[in-house]
C-alpha cells in the first residue's frame, strides 16, 4: 500500500495558480501565515496582461514598459524561477465584425511620410522582464505595431504591471495615448464613449486564449439602451485582437455613451480608443465595477474643460452627491451639489474648468443613506484651448489597496495624485531603478481626509531611461486612491495622459488547512 498526502492548503494554492484569482497584495510581509481572523494570502503564481494595438498613424511612436516590484517574503515564496514576456497577438481577418479602416499615412509639417516598420513576428517577444525590481522597455514605430498578449510566472507574477505610451506628433491624430495593459475579463463598463460626428471611437477586444471568445456590445445613451443587432455575438478568434468602430453599431450620433462589454464565452481584454477631431485622443479604460460610491482621482489643475459621464445600473434611479477634493478640503461644484441619473441611462454633466489651478479628485456618493444604486463613471478632461487642445480620460477606480504600480515615468512630466475620501491615508511611494540605470528612491506621504495631494514623485538617483512608481498603503491608513499624469507637451500643445492605480491583486486568499487529507492507494 502506497500512501500520499495532499493538504487542503496545497490544493487551494494549486487552484489559485490555475485560475489566476487574486485578492489583496501583502508585499514584504509573511503572506503565507494565516491569522485567526482570516485566510493566508499567498502570491499568485501566474499573471496575464493584454495591450491593445496602439495607433493607426504611421507616425506613431510607442513605448512599452513593464515592471514587477520586489515582493519581499511574498516574492521569495513564489519560487526562484520565472519570466514575464509580452508578445504580439495574431490578428486574423474578422468575420462580419466592424473593424478599423485602411490606415492612411499621416504627414508631418514637412510633408514627409512616416516610416513603414517590418511586420511583427507573433513568436518574438516585444519586451521581456528578467527580474523583480528592475523595469524593462521596448519601442515600436508606425501603424503596424500590434496588440500584445503576455504572461508572467514565478516571482515576476505578483504585481506585474505594463504600460504602453504612444506619441503621434503630427497629422489629424496627433496626441499622447497611454494605457495600462490590463487583465482579461468577462465584463467591462465604459462611460464616456461617443458616436458624435467629431469622434471616432473604437473598442479594442483582445483574446489571449486558445479558443474563440464571443462578445456582446451594448450601448446606453441619455434615453436608455440603443438598439444594435450588429453588436451581438461578435467573434474574437483565438489569440487575436479585433477593433470595433462604435459608429458602425448604430446610426445615432450620441455625444456621450456608456458601452457595456460582456462575453458569452471566453474572456477578453477591452479598452476604448477615443479620438476627437478637435481635441486629440487617448484611451478610455473601463470604470471600476458599478458601485453606489465612486472615486475619480487626479484631475489636472489646468484643465480647461471637465465632463462627468455617469451610468446608473439596476432598477432604481441614482441621486448622487458630487464633491471635488482639492489640496485643502472638498466642496460641491457650483450648481452640482447633487445630480440625478435615471435607471439604465447615461447622464453627462459639464464641470467646465472646475479645478481652477489646483489638482482635484471627484467623489460620487449616494445623496441619501438608503439609496445604493450602483453606478459606473468616467471623466473626460481637456487641457489647452483652440487648436491646441488635448484630451485624457479618468475612469472611476478601485483603491490602491496594499500596493499598485504604474510604469513609464519620465525624469520630468510625471505628477502623482493621491486622495483620501473618508480618513487620513499614508502611503509609501517607491521609484524603481531606471530602465537603463539609476538607484531607487522612496518617500512617504500623508493625505488629509477629504483632500487631494499632488506631488512630483521621487525620481531614481542617476536616472537613465524611464522608471516605475509603486504605491503602498501603510498599516493603519485609511483608503487611498491614486492616479499618475504624464505630460509630454509638444509644439505648444499640452499633450498628456492619465492612468489610475488600482490594487495590483498580487496575492490570493487561501483558507488555512486544519488537517491533511490522506489518499490511500492499494
Amino acid at each position: 500500500m502506497n500512501r500520499s498526502t495532499l493538504s487542503l492548503i496545497a490544493a487551494a494554492v494549486a487552484l489559485a495558480a490555475v485560475t489566476g484569482f487574486a485578492a489583496v497584495t501583502a508585499p514584504g510581509g509573511d503572506s503565507a501565515t494565516a491569522d485567526a481572523k482570516g485566510p493566508a494570502r499567498l502570491p499568485v503564481e501566474r499573471s496575464s496582461l493584454l495591450c491593445p494595438a496602439p495607433s493607426l498613424s504611421d507616425l506613431a511612436e510607442t513605448t512599452y514598459t513593464t515592471y514587477t516590484p520586489k515582493g519581499g517574503d511574498a516574492g521569495a515564496k513564489a519560487g526562484t524561477a520565472g519570466g514575464a514576456v509580452l508578445k504580439p497577438a495574431v490578428t486574423p481577418l474578422t468575420d462580419g465584425t466592424p473593424a478599423k479602416p485602411p490606415a492612411k499615412a499621416d504627414k508631418d509639417k514637412k510633408g514627409k511620410k512616416g516610416k513603414t516598420p517590418e511586420k511583427p513576428d507573433p513568436g518574438k517577444a516585444v519586451v521581456t522582464l528578467k527580474e523583480p525590481g528592475r523595469p524593462a522597455s521596448a519601442t515600436a514605430d508606425g501603424s503596424d505595431a500590434p496588440a500584445l498578449a503576455g504572461s508572467a510566472d514565478g516571482p515576476l507574477a505578483p504585481g506585474w504591471a505594463a504600460q504602453q505610451t504612444t506619441v503621434v506628433s503630427a497629422g489629424d491624430t496627433r496626441a499622447v495615448l497611454g494605457t495600462r495593459c490590463t487583465e482579461p475579463d468577462t465584463d467591462f463598463w465604459f462611460p464616456g464613449a461617443s458616436t458624435a460626428k467629431t469622434r471616432q471611437d473604437y473598442v479594442h477586444l483582445t483574446n489571449p486564449d486558445d479558443g474563440a471568445a464571443v462578445v456582446d456590445l451594448e450601448l446606453f445613451g441619455k434615453d436608455g439602451p440603443i438598439k444594435s443587432e450588429v453588436g451581438e455575438g461578435i467573434t474574437v478568434p483565438a489569440k487575436s485582437s479585433v477593433p470595433v468602430l462604435l459608429s458602425t453599431l448604430t446610426s445615432a450620433a450620441a455625444d456621450d455613451l456608456t458601452v457595456h462589454v460582456t462575453t458569452r464565452s471566453g474572456r477578453v481584454g477591452a479598452v476604448v480608443q477615443a479620438s476627437d477631431a478637435k481635441a486629440g485622443a487617448d484611451w478610455l479604460p473601463a470604470s471600476a465595477d458599478p458601485a453606489a460610491s465612486q472615486v475619480l482621482p487626479g484631475i489636472p489643475g489646468d484643465a480647461t474643460d471637465v465632463r462627468l459621464v455617469v451610468y446608473a445600473k439596476g432598477a432604481d434611479d441614482a441621486d448622487l452627491k458630487v464633491r471635488l477634493a482639492g489640496a485643502s478640503g472638498s466642496f460641491s461644484p457650483a450648481g452640482l451639489d447633487t445630480v440625478h441619473v435615471k435607471s439604465g441611462m447615461t447622464a453627462s454633466f459639464d464641470l467646465k474648468n472646475v479645478t481652477r489651478g489646483e489638482v482635484g479628485s471627484l467623489f460620487l456618493t449616494p445623496s441619501s443613506d438608503g439609496a445604493k444604486t450602483p453606478i459606473a463613471a468616467a471623466l473626460r478632461v481637456v487641457r489647452g484651448t483652440g487648436d491646441k487642445q488635448e484630451t485624457a480620460y479618468i475612469p472611476a477606480t478601485a483603491p490602491v489597496g496594499d500596493r499598485s504600480t504604474v510604469t513609464d515615468n519620465r525624469g520630468k512630466g510625471s505628477t502623482l495624485s493621491l486622495t483620501a475620501p473618508t480618513a487620513a491615508a499614508t502611503v509609501k511611494v517607491t521609484a524603481s531603478p531606471g530602465t537603463e540605470g539609476g538607484e531607487p528612491q522612496t518617500k512617504t506621504y500623508t493625505v488629509k481626509p477629504g483632500t487631494t495631494l499632488a506631488v512630483e514623485p521621487p525620481v531614481p538617483s542617476g536616472l537613465k531611461g524611464s522608471y516605475a512608481l509603486t504605491v503602498e498603503t501603510q498599516p493603519g491608513s485609511g483608503p487611498a486612491y491614486a492616479s499618475r499624469t504624464l505630460a509630454l507637451p509638444q509644439d505648444g500643445i499640452p499633450m498628456f495622459t492619465v492612468q489610475t492605480l488600482p490594487d495590483d491583486k498580487g496575492t490570493v486568499a487561501v483558507p488555512a488547512a486544519k488537517q491533511d487529507l490522506a489518499v490511500l492507494d492499494d
